[in-house]
């Protein structure tokens, strides 16, 4: 599995502020619903259930945010870049700015857990990190991303 599998360009955006975790959520339902077709008050649901088992904020100002969905039928990946960080109770305290949701079918047990780990190993990385930081085009975001792996296995 790839990151170029689960995220689109067009799954991509940047957002100036939002102002809860909450409206993060329905920013995320509104980009899923407008890149492959889900309910977005679905997608919503699906992630504040999610996050009250716990915060999937995982510090350096990333947050995961993740749920299993019926209606989903493979793995999608969402990336939002705030341009104001958001309070997200993260492990670490800090407000987050990078944000890459997955969406998976009901019955993703292992590939689920794959694309997380995939996405987790991307985002954790302090380059990529600061190049999602420092570039304003949706476009960019999205390439940096899915060619974060190339220059990771090189």
């Amino acid at each position: 599995m790839r990151l170029g599998d689960i995220l689109r360009p067009g799954s991509v955006k940047i957002l100036g502020a939002t102002s809860s975790k909450k409206r993060l959520f329905q920013d995320l339902g509104d980009l899923a619903h407008q890149s492959f077709g889900v309910s977005a008050p679905d997608v919503v649901e699906a992630l504040v259930e999610r996050e009250a088992l716990g915060p999937t904020g995982v510090g350096h100002g990333v947050a995961i945010p993740h749920a299993r969905l019926a209606g989903v039928d493979r793995i999608h990946g969402l990336f939002i870049r705030l341009e104001k960080p958001l309070d997200f109770d993260a492990v670490d305290r800090q407000p987050v700015d990078l944000v890459f949701g997955l969406l998976a079918p009901v019955s993703a047990g292992v590939e689920h857990l794959k694309a997380l780990a995939l996405v987790a190993r991307t985002m954790r990385d302090a380059a990529i990190q600061a190049k999602l930081r420092v570039n304003a085009d949706a476009a960019t975001l999205h390439t940096i991303l899915t060619e974060a792996e190339a220059s990771q296995a090189a």
